[in-house]
Protein backbone atom coordinates (compact mmCIF):
# COMPACT_ATOMS: atom_id res chain seq x y z
CA UNK A 1 0.00 0.00 0.00
CA UNK A 2 2.83 2.41 0.85
CA UNK A 3 4.64 1.56 -2.38
CA UNK A 4 1.46 2.26 -4.36
CA UNK A 5 1.11 5.65 -2.63
CA UNK A 6 4.74 6.43 -3.47
CA UNK A 7 4.18 5.64 -7.15
CA UNK A 8 0.93 7.63 -7.26
CA UNK A 9 2.35 10.63 -5.37
CA UNK A 10 5.52 10.91 -7.46
CA UNK A 11 3.48 10.50 -10.66
CA UNK A 12 1.02 13.17 -9.51
CA UNK A 13 3.83 15.63 -8.72
CA UNK A 14 5.37 15.14 -12.15
CA UNK A 15 2.07 15.33 -14.03
CA UNK A 16 0.81 18.42 -12.21
CA UNK A 17 4.08 20.34 -12.53
CA UNK A 18 4.65 19.51 -16.21
CA UNK A 19 1.06 20.23 -17.31
CA UNK A 20 0.95 23.48 -15.33
CA UNK A 21 4.34 24.55 -16.72
CA UNK A 22 3.22 23.80 -20.29
CA UNK A 23 0.06 25.87 -19.78
CA UNK A 24 1.91 28.77 -18.21
CA UNK A 25 4.50 28.79 -20.98
CA UNK A 26 1.71 29.13 -23.55
CA UNK A 27 -0.31 31.78 -21.76
CA UNK A 28 2.67 33.43 -20.07
CA UNK A 29 0.58 34.24 -17.01
CA UNK A 30 3.48 35.74 -15.08
CA UNK A 31 1.11 36.95 -12.37
CA UNK A 32 -0.07 33.40 -11.77
CA UNK A 33 3.54 32.23 -11.66
CA UNK A 34 4.43 34.85 -9.05
CA UNK A 35 1.48 33.80 -6.92
CA UNK A 36 2.47 30.14 -7.23
CA UNK A 37 5.98 30.97 -6.02
CA UNK A 38 4.66 32.81 -2.96
CA UNK A 39 2.28 29.98 -2.10
CA UNK A 40 5.00 27.37 -2.51
CA UNK A 41 7.25 29.23 -0.06
CA UNK A 42 4.56 29.01 2.63
CA UNK A 43 3.86 25.35 1.89
CA UNK A 44 7.56 24.45 2.00
CA UNK A 45 8.19 26.26 5.29
CA UNK A 46 5.00 25.00 6.91
CA UNK A 47 5.56 21.40 5.82
CA UNK A 48 9.18 21.43 6.98
CA UNK A 49 8.69 23.05 10.39
CA UNK A 50 5.21 21.86 11.33
CA UNK A 51 5.32 18.35 9.84
CA UNK A 52 8.67 16.89 8.89
CA UNK A 53 10.84 17.99 11.81
CA UNK A 54 8.31 16.99 14.54
CA UNK A 55 7.74 13.61 12.86
CA UNK A 56 11.49 12.98 12.69
CA UNK A 57 11.84 13.84 16.38
CA UNK A 58 9.13 11.35 17.27
CA UNK A 59 11.05 8.59 15.49
CA UNK A 60 14.49 9.72 16.69
CA UNK A 61 14.20 11.59 20.01
CA UNK A 62 17.89 12.54 20.10
CA UNK A 63 17.59 16.17 19.02
CA UNK A 64 21.36 16.70 18.81
CA UNK A 65 21.76 13.90 16.28
CA UNK A 66 18.98 15.24 14.07
CA UNK A 67 20.26 18.80 14.44
CA UNK A 68 23.62 17.70 13.07
CA UNK A 69 21.88 15.96 10.18
CA UNK A 70 19.95 19.13 9.36
CA UNK A 71 23.10 21.27 9.49
CA UNK A 72 24.90 18.85 7.18
CA UNK A 73 21.90 18.97 4.83
CA UNK A 74 21.81 22.77 4.70
CA UNK A 75 25.55 22.97 4.05
CA UNK A 76 25.29 20.28 1.39
CA UNK A 77 22.53 22.14 -0.45
CA UNK A 78 24.62 25.32 -0.32
CA UNK A 79 27.64 23.52 -1.80
CA UNK A 80 25.53 21.84 -4.47
CA UNK A 81 24.07 25.17 -5.52
CA UNK A 82 27.51 26.74 -5.52
CA UNK A 83 28.75 24.01 -7.85
CA UNK A 84 25.68 24.54 -10.10
CA UNK A 85 24.49 20.96 -9.55
CA UNK A 86 21.39 22.27 -7.84
CA UNK A 87 20.15 25.41 -9.49
CA UNK A 88 16.70 26.98 -9.22
CA UNK A 89 15.65 29.79 -11.48
CA UNK A 90 12.37 31.65 -11.65
CA UNK A 91 13.54 34.19 -14.24
CA UNK A 92 12.53 33.96 -17.87
CA UNK A 93 12.46 36.14 -20.92
CA UNK A 94 9.25 38.10 -20.96
CA UNK A 95 8.64 37.73 -17.25
CA UNK A 96 9.22 41.37 -16.45
CA UNK A 97 12.80 40.90 -15.23
CA UNK A 98 15.62 42.70 -16.97
CA UNK A 99 17.21 39.93 -19.06
CA UNK A 100 18.79 40.47 -22.43
CA UNK A 101 17.35 38.84 -25.53
CA UNK A 102 18.61 35.27 -25.82
CA UNK A 103 19.17 34.89 -22.07
CA UNK A 104 17.37 31.54 -21.88
CA UNK A 105 18.99 30.23 -25.05
CA UNK A 106 22.41 30.97 -23.57
CA UNK A 107 21.40 29.40 -20.26
CA UNK A 108 20.33 26.21 -22.02
CA UNK A 109 23.72 25.27 -23.37
CA UNK A 110 24.26 23.21 -26.54
CA UNK A 111 20.95 21.73 -27.62
CA UNK A 112 19.23 22.88 -24.45
CA UNK A 113 19.19 19.34 -23.03
CA UNK A 114 21.89 19.54 -20.38
CA UNK A 115 19.48 21.39 -18.11
CA UNK A 116 17.43 18.19 -17.92
CA UNK A 117 20.32 16.34 -16.29
CA UNK A 118 20.27 18.61 -13.25
CA UNK A 119 16.48 18.49 -13.20
CA UNK A 120 16.53 14.67 -13.18
CA UNK A 121 18.87 14.64 -10.18
CA UNK A 122 16.64 17.13 -8.40
CA UNK A 123 13.50 15.08 -9.14
CA UNK A 124 15.24 11.92 -7.97
CA UNK A 125 15.85 13.59 -4.61
CA UNK A 126 12.20 14.75 -4.52
CA UNK A 127 11.12 11.14 -4.93
CA UNK A 128 13.26 10.09 -1.98
CA UNK A 129 11.71 12.82 0.19
CA UNK A 130 8.16 11.86 -0.77
CA UNK A 131 8.86 8.18 -0.09
CA UNK A 132 10.38 8.91 3.33
CA UNK A 133 7.42 11.08 4.34
CA UNK A 134 4.89 8.48 3.15
CA UNK A 135 6.66 5.79 5.15
CA UNK A 136 6.16 7.92 8.27
CA UNK A 137 2.50 8.79 7.58
CA UNK A 138 0.46 8.63 4.37
CA UNK A 139 -1.14 12.05 4.92
CA UNK A 140 2.24 13.57 5.73
CA UNK A 141 3.60 12.09 2.51
CA UNK A 142 0.85 13.60 0.39
CA UNK A 143 1.32 16.96 2.09
CA UNK A 144 5.03 16.74 1.24
CA UNK A 145 4.11 15.90 -2.35
CA UNK A 146 1.81 18.95 -2.49
CA UNK A 147 4.59 21.25 -1.26
CA UNK A 148 7.02 19.79 -3.81
CA UNK A 149 4.49 20.12 -6.64
CA UNK A 150 3.87 23.79 -5.82
CA UNK A 151 7.60 24.47 -6.01
CA UNK A 152 8.16 22.31 -9.09
CA UNK A 153 5.76 24.33 -11.29
CA UNK A 154 8.09 27.39 -11.51
CA UNK A 155 11.10 25.05 -11.74
CA UNK A 156 9.59 23.08 -14.64
CA UNK A 157 8.42 26.28 -16.32
CA UNK A 158 11.99 27.59 -16.28
CA UNK A 159 13.31 24.40 -17.86
CA UNK A 160 10.46 24.31 -20.38
CA UNK A 161 11.04 27.86 -21.64
CA UNK A 162 14.79 27.26 -21.84
CA UNK A 163 14.16 24.21 -24.04
CA UNK A 164 11.75 26.14 -26.27
CA UNK A 165 14.21 29.00 -26.68
CA UNK A 166 16.94 26.49 -27.52
CA UNK A 167 14.92 25.46 -30.58
CA UNK A 168 12.93 22.43 -29.41
CA UNK A 169 9.30 22.04 -30.44
CA UNK A 170 6.67 22.36 -27.72
CA UNK A 171 5.76 18.67 -27.99
CA UNK A 172 9.39 17.55 -27.69
CA UNK A 173 10.01 19.90 -24.76
CA UNK A 174 7.00 18.41 -22.94
CA UNK A 175 8.17 14.84 -23.61
CA UNK A 176 11.72 15.54 -22.42
CA UNK A 177 10.46 17.28 -19.29
CA UNK A 178 8.17 14.33 -18.53
CA UNK A 179 11.05 11.87 -18.88
CA UNK A 180 13.19 13.98 -16.54
CA UNK A 181 10.35 14.10 -14.03
CA UNK A 182 10.00 10.30 -14.12
CA UNK A 183 13.20 10.08 -12.07
CA UNK A 184 11.11 11.12 -9.04
CA UNK A 185 9.26 7.81 -9.24
CA UNK A 186 12.57 5.95 -9.54
CA UNK A 187 13.93 7.79 -6.50
CA UNK A 188 10.77 7.03 -4.55
CA UNK A 189 10.86 3.30 -5.28
CA UNK A 190 14.59 3.03 -4.54
CA UNK A 191 14.12 4.92 -1.26
CA UNK A 192 11.26 2.62 -0.28
CA UNK A 193 13.41 -0.47 -0.85
CA UNK A 194 16.42 0.98 0.98
CA UNK A 195 14.52 2.46 3.94
CA UNK A 196 12.45 -0.70 4.38
CA UNK A 197 15.70 -2.52 5.09
CA UNK A 198 17.16 0.23 7.29
CA UNK A 199 14.33 1.98 9.12
CA UNK A 200 16.76 3.71 11.47
CA UNK A 201 17.77 6.01 8.61
CA UNK A 202 14.19 7.17 8.03
CA UNK A 203 14.24 10.10 10.54
CA UNK A 204 17.49 11.38 9.01
CA UNK A 205 16.04 11.35 5.48
CA UNK A 206 12.94 13.16 6.74
CA UNK A 207 15.12 15.83 8.38
CA UNK A 208 17.12 16.20 5.15
CA UNK A 209 13.83 16.75 3.35
CA UNK A 210 12.97 19.48 5.88
CA UNK A 211 16.40 21.06 5.37
CA UNK A 212 15.83 21.05 1.62
CA UNK A 213 12.44 22.75 1.98
CA UNK A 214 13.79 25.41 4.33
CA UNK A 215 16.81 26.09 2.13
CA UNK A 216 14.74 26.40 -1.05
CA UNK A 217 12.14 28.65 0.61
CA UNK A 218 14.54 31.04 2.35
CA UNK A 219 17.52 31.07 -0.02
CA UNK A 220 15.90 30.58 -3.41
CA UNK A 221 12.32 31.87 -3.26
CA UNK A 222 12.16 34.63 -0.62
CA UNK A 223 15.01 36.75 -2.10
CA UNK A 224 13.20 36.64 -5.46
CA UNK A 225 9.99 37.85 -3.79
CA UNK A 226 11.84 40.78 -2.20
CA UNK A 227 12.78 42.05 -5.67
CA UNK A 228 9.15 42.96 -6.40
CA UNK A 229 8.59 46.57 -5.32
CA UNK A 230 4.85 47.02 -5.82
CA UNK A 231 2.98 47.38 -2.53
CA UNK A 232 0.02 45.47 -3.97
CA UNK A 233 2.28 42.60 -5.05
CA UNK A 234 3.91 42.55 -1.63
CA UNK A 235 0.55 42.27 0.13
CA UNK A 236 -0.51 39.44 -2.18
CA UNK A 237 2.79 37.65 -1.61
CA UNK A 238 2.43 37.85 2.18
CA UNK A 239 -1.17 36.64 2.08
CA UNK A 240 -0.33 33.70 -0.19
CA UNK A 241 2.71 32.76 1.87
CA UNK A 242 0.53 32.79 5.01
CA UNK A 243 -2.08 30.74 3.13
CA UNK A 244 0.56 28.10 2.43
CA UNK A 245 1.56 28.02 6.08
CA UNK A 246 -2.12 27.91 7.07
CA UNK A 247 -2.77 24.88 4.86
CA UNK A 248 0.18 23.15 6.50
CA UNK A 249 -1.15 24.02 9.95
CA UNK A 250 -4.58 22.60 9.10
CA UNK A 251 -3.05 19.36 7.89
CA UNK A 252 -0.97 19.23 11.08
CA UNK A 253 -4.15 19.49 13.14
CA UNK A 254 -5.70 16.73 11.04
CA UNK A 255 -2.68 14.48 11.56
CA UNK A 256 -2.74 14.97 15.32
CA UNK A 257 -6.46 14.48 15.62
CA UNK A 258 -6.11 11.27 13.64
Amino acid sequence: MILLNIILATFAVGAISVLAAAWLSTALHTGVLGQMISLSAGLLLGTAILHLIPEALESQPDFQVLARTMLIGLLAFFLLEKSSVLRHSHHHEGDGHNHGHGHDRAAAGPGGLLILVGDSVHDLADGVMIAAALMVDVRLGWMTALAIAAHEVPQKLGNFIVLLNAGLSRARAIVYTIFAGASAMIGGVLAYVALSQSREWLPHVVVLAAASFIYIALVDIVPDLHRRDSRRESVIQVLLLLLGVGVSALVTASLHSG
